[in-house]
Order: C-alpha cells, then sequence, then structure tokens
C-alpha cells in the first residue's frame, strides 16, 4: 500500500472520532482542570484542534525550531470555534497530503529548541506521531469528561456510556 493514502484514511478515520469528543466539550467548563499541573479543558481541547496541521506543517517545511517559532494557541471560545478549528486543521493536512508525493516523505525533519534537538525523523514518522499525539490527548480529554460526568463517545468500539456500536 502506498503511504498517502494510508496516511489520508488513518486522518479520515481518526477525525470522526475527534470530533465525537471534541463536541461533548462544554464551553462552561473551558477553565476546569483536574489538577493544578494539568492543562485546562479550553488549552487541552485547542491542541487537540490544532494538532492536523501539523501535518500540512510537516510537508511544507524540514524542521520547527520552538525558539524561532513559538507557540502561540488559536483563541477559541466556545465549542463551535473548536470544531470550526478541527475542521480547518483537518482541510489543511488533507490538502497538504494529497499535493504531496512519498519521496518528500521521506526527507528528514526536525524538531528543535534553538541547538537542541528533539527529534530528527523522516517526515512520514512525524505525520504518524502527530496522528499518535492526537489520540493520547483525546484519551486525556476522556478522562477529563469523564470526571465532568460527561459521557464519553467510542473510540474503537463503543465506551461505557454506549450499548452499542455507533
Amino acid at each position: 500500500m502506498e503511504i498517502i493514502p494510508m496516511l489520508l484514511k488513518e486522518m479520515a478515520e481518526e477525525a470522526k472520532t475527534t470530533r465525537k469528543m471534541l463536541e461533548r466539550v462544554p464551553t462552561d467548563k473551558f477553565d476546569w482542570r483536574p489538577h493544578p499541573k494539568s492543562m485546562n479543558i479550553r488549552s487541552l481541547a485547542t491542541h487537540i484542534a490544532e494538532l492536523p496541521s501539523w501535518v500540512s506543517m510537516v510537508v511544507d517545511t524540514y524542521e520547527l525550531d520552538f525558539a524561532a517559532a513559538p507557540y502561540t494557541p488559536t483563541e477559541i471560545n466556545d465549542t463551535s470555534d473548536l470544531l470550526e478549528l478541527l475542521e480547518k486543521s483537518l482541510a489543511e493536512g488533507k490538502a497538504a497530503l494529497e499535493k504531496t508525493n512519498e519521496e518528500e516523505l521521506l526527507k528528514t525533519w526536525v524538531l528543535r529548541n534553538g541547538e537542541q534537538i528533539y527529534s530528527e525523523s523522516k517526515k512520514v514518522e512525524v505525520i504518524r506521531m502527530a496522528y499518535c499525539q492526537i489520540v493520547h490527548h483525546r484519551a486525556q480529554l476522556g478522562v477529563f469528561l469523564r470526571l465532568l460526568d460527561i459521557p464519553i463517545p467510542g473510540s474503537y468500539g463503543p465506551s461505557a456510556d454506549e450499548n452499542s456500536f455507533n
């Protein structure tokens, strides 16, 4: 199987679950956090919604240097904004994958903070890592929602809040 169709399929499948999870985030709880060391729901959900845009960043660049480009999250004020951001990020990521080629995805991409190099990986590996980050942070969000007694949607089958597959 070719790499790009596989990445596009995975993006589309994970987007379904991510949408269902982000739809559950209540605007009135955006500043809630389960622990002082935890992100608040707004920050966590915004990060999840932005992560698909990493695909286009990776396709179009050869590195991210946090020292040169500090992270500034998108301002989100309600659940509708959150879902719009997700759709924008997904569209950017999909378009980047559709326009690139497999040779480009096998080139090296660097994550750094100035002189400190965090990782050097093939672009395809960084894209897969971004997908894994979405799943990881989505699970974190599920714990946050559970603590707020908000029903959790299933990811790869039904959740404890669902009686059957959706």
